[in-house]
């Protein structure tokens, strides 16, 4: 089912504001980020144990998020990630369709931007719509957002266990926003990330 936002509405969010508001009250859930600003975003928003954040791998947040919801089904998983990374992974969402878990939701900040390579225009400047892809793949929801109670709205959505996969498009300013990084460890991030969940770390 594809909602759509209101299509003769211009706004764009503010990217930071909108992913303090989907974090605000994250419970237990588990967030995958995709790499660049959206780590910045996922970092400024307030660092946890339970954040995955990606550096590199361009185009595999989705399905890393795949992965984490199969292993751990009693925990809501977010991806948050930008419209680039999601377009590079984009055949990954009919993997996600067919698998259907319940507790994924991918959250794509959409400028309309290669954000980290200079601000190039992205496919979905030109039309593209991720949303569309999903619904089409078969997401029992899709989401195109483009205010503020909206976003509000999707937040109880991150929080579920069943209903999903879920995608969500949000409309955000295409403007650079100061880096905040989070560590750039990978090894200290997995066994950050692994000793949340209970694993033993060696």
């Amino acid at each position: 089912m594809v909602v759509v936002g209101d299509a003769q509405s211009s706004a764009k969010l503010d990217r930071r504001a909108v992913v303090r508001e989907l974090l605000r009250q994250r419970g237990d859930m588990l967030v995958v980020t995709g790499l660049g600003s959206a780590s910045y975003d996922v970092f400024d928003a307030g660092d946890n144990e339970a954040n995955f954040y990606l550096w590199g791998a361009m185009g595999s947040a989705a399905l890393v998020g795949l992965g984490l919801a199969l292993a751990q089904p009693e925990r809501p998983v977010a991806v948050i990630t930008g419209d680039g990374e999601q377009l590079m992974g984009m055949g990954g969402l009919a993997t996600i369709a067919v698998k259907r878990p319940g507790n994924l939701s991918i959250v794509v900040l959409d400028n309309g931007r290669f954000g980290e390579t200079g601000m190039q225009l992205s496919h979905t400047a030109y039309g593209v719509d991720l949303h569309r892809v999903a619904d089409c793949a078969g997401f029992p929801l899709s989401l195109d957002l483009r205010t503020m109670e909206q976003v509000r709205e999707l937040q109880p959505h991150l929080l579920r266990t069943e209903g999903g996969p879920r995608l969500a498009t949000i409309r955000i300013v295409a403007e650079a926003q100061k880096r905040a990084l989070p560590p750039r460890d990978g090894v200290y991030l997995k066994n950050r990330f692994r000793r949340h969940l209970g694993f033993a770390v060696s």
